[in-house]
């Protein structure tokens, strides 16, 4: 989404397309010249996600001089995939990945090495991981601490919850009838007591995805809970390798520049006591880490960069400034903290419906009009089988043309497509058999409606259960926080006591460009010519985060890329058109590297498993 803004109007000659990347800072830093201070320790994140690859544990375990591996597994789109699981079988509901591919073929190698593992991949069932694990550790006759952090599901309060009347933190909602999970977004505290009490693997349910890096720096340094510039620095560390090879440039706006994907090297963190940063990888690994490469990850899935909010500090990012040191390194200063809320963000997710897609090539002349002549035919069909079987229609139907660019909405190049297309039928219904019907009416489009029909993506579509996501604030003074180890409770945990704030945001952003005049000229530019990019999702809306190639580019992005700009390019995705411009389109600046962050509100169909969409999270 972020390469949509195509062009920014006439320069000066300033760049070329040609230009070489120039660094944010020329020179290291002084404080790095006498070296990070005292002790460091270096964090490896194997994992961004639950299904990422499985190389990455072994490349950190045995090439990467790590003291801690952390994984992260979970989104709010996994959350709802493991709670459907859990559903379905007990036993279930945490990333079997993170057993079976990232510590069994290791165990003996990270008890030989001292390494310590953390890792959120417990989900909605963390108890049920560390059994799994425990098991493996017993067949490979290695002892390890195995610490379980609980306290985040709040299905027990559910009633009680309910009746107080929380609202939707951002539709203002009212509470869901049915709840099928709901978990508190942790902070690092129950983490690092659990690495305190000697544990060598930390599996906890839902927490922060920054948590898992801030525990190691809160239990090595043994960091106060109000010294909030460190805790937001050890956050933005965590903020920075939670997404994996995102940082190691994975998705980079210079991807041919990116050199040996089969084997990028994921990243690790070095971290000293007073919240010095150095992000690398494993050497002789692919990838690349630069300034470029930090500074899009740094503006990835976040909202105001002044207020990022975590459940142990607010985080200012708007002073990082990055240093290139060569050789894949990179120094991270600046960041800011503040006190945290007196809330925990919590998501729950409640059953709305179910959905099924069909997905099929479409090929010859006219296959834009021919897939979306066949998908309307479909519909109108099933519409009056609904209506004779007494169903209600259609919820909610998503039809795109995939190859005729019609995600781009009017700035499609090929509006009229090509000779080969892919129809995308996307169906939702709160009646189960209702799409059932829908999946049995695909095929016969192949011999009764127009030529072309190549085949259908996995064959019938099967309907799957649709669950939504319901966010909202809870006093963290009600939450009950516990620690096991090895199977026994340890302890509860008690946080320290640490004065809380709240906050003005600041929603209207920086809304309009720059209106001093600049020098012009002949030469127009993509965007790309001038700035790195990086989108990412947060429920139903979406971040685009833009950062100059130079600094002296900045205010000719400023200029030409206003709130207005952007809400006028992307008005065909927005879900809702209410109200004025400001409330669907924000900017907010981040001047230490350069950049602006774009929030985009109610752009994605529902977002995550709710949208019916081929692109729910920002992808293209």
């Amino acid at each position: 989404m972020a390469a949509r803004i195509h062009r920014l109007g006439k320069l000066s000659g300033l760049l070329r397309p040609s230009s070489p990347v120039i660094s944010f800072n020329t020179t290291w830093s002084r404080r790095y010249a006498k070296g990070l201070n005292g002790s460091t320790i270096r964090i490896g994140c194997s994992s961004g996600f639950w299904g990422d690859t499985a190389v990455s544990a072994p490349q950190l375990i045995y090439g990467g001089k790590i003291d801690y591996l952390v994984s992260d597994y979970l989104s709010e789109i996994t959350m709802s995939l493991m709670t459907a699981a859990k559903n379905k079988n007990p036993e279930m509901g945490y990333a079997p990945d993170f057993v079976l591919a990232s510590t069994a073929p290791y165990v003996k190698e990270i008890k030989k090495r001292g390494i310590r593992v953390i890792s959120n991949a417990g989900g909605t069932n963390p108890q049920a991981c560390a059994a799994a694990l425990r098991e493996v550790c017993r067949k490979a006759s290695v002892d390890l601490n195995i610490a379980v952090v609980t306290g985040d599901d709040l299905m027990p309060k559910c009633s009680e919850i309910d009746e107080q009347g929380y609202k939707e933190m951002f539709s203002g909602t009212k509470f869901p009838s049915t709840v099928n999970s709901m978990n508190a977004y942790l902070g690092a505290g129950p983490i690092a007591r659990a690495l305190d009490l000697g544990a060598d693997i930390v599996v906890t349910g839902r927490c922060t995805d920054s948590a898992l890096v801030l525990a190691p720096l809160l239990h090595k340094f043994q960091w106060k809970m109000d010294e909030f510039d460190k805790l937001a620095a050890g956050s933005l560390a965590g903020h920075l390798i939670e997404c994996g090879a995102q940082v190691t440039g994975g998705i980079f706006t210079d991807w041919h520049k990116v050199e040996n994907w089969d084997n990028i090297g994921f990243p690790i963190v070095e971290c000293d006591a007073d919240g010095g940063i150095i992000v690398t990888k494993p050497a002789g690994t692919g990838g690349l880490v630069s300034t470029a490469t930090v500074s899009e990850q740094l503006l990835y899935e976040i909202g105001d960069p002044a207020h990022y909010f975590l459940p142990d500090v607010v985080c200012d990012f708007t002073g990082v400034n990055l240093t290139d040191l060569g050789k894949d390194k990179v120094l991270v200063e600046g960041v800011k903290g503040r006190p945290p809320t007196a809330d925990y963000k919590v998501c729950a997710t409640y059953l709305d419906g179910y959905r099924c897609t069909a997905v099929a090539g479409v090929a010859g002349p006219s296959s834009k009009a021919k897939a979306e002549k066949t998908a309307e035919a479909i519909i109108k069909r099933c519409k009056k089988i609904f209506s004779q079987m007494k169903l209600e229609d259609f919820t909610n139907v998503e039809m795109e043309v995939l190859g005729s660019e019609q995600m781009y909405g009017p700035n499609s190049r090929i509006p009229q497509g090509s000779r080969e297309s892919v129809m995308w039928l996307a169906v939702h219904h709160q009646q189960k058999r209702a799409l059932q019907m829908f999946a049995r009416e695909i095929a016969p489009a192949g011999t009764g409606m127009a030529p072309g029909l190549t085949g259908i993506v996995g064959g019938r579509p099967s309907v799957s259960p649709v669950l939504k996501l319901f966010s909202y604030l809870y006093p963290k003074g009600q939450m009950k926080i516990d620690i096991q180890m090895n199977g026994d409770h340890a302890e509860t945990f008690q946080p320290q006591s640490v004065t809380t704030a709240t906050y003005n945001t600041g929603d209207t952003g920086t809304e309009t460009g720059d209106s001093s005049p600049l020098p012009s000229g002949t030469r127009t530019y993509r965007l790309g010519d001038l700035a790195y990019t990086r989108s990412g999702d947060k429920g139903n809306s979406a971040n685009v985060g833009v950062i100059a190639r130079h600094p002296s580019v900045l205010p000719y992005l400023r200029q030409a890329i206003t709130a207005e700009v952007v809400d006028n390019y992307f008005g065909h995705l927005f879900t809702d058109r209410e109200g004025p411009l400001n409330t669907r389109v924000q900017r907010f600046d981040v001047p230490g590297i350069h950049g602006m962050n774009f929030m985009l509100h109610n752009v994605l169909g529902g977002g995550g498993i709710a949208s019916l969409r081929c692109d729910p999270q920002v992808k293209f």
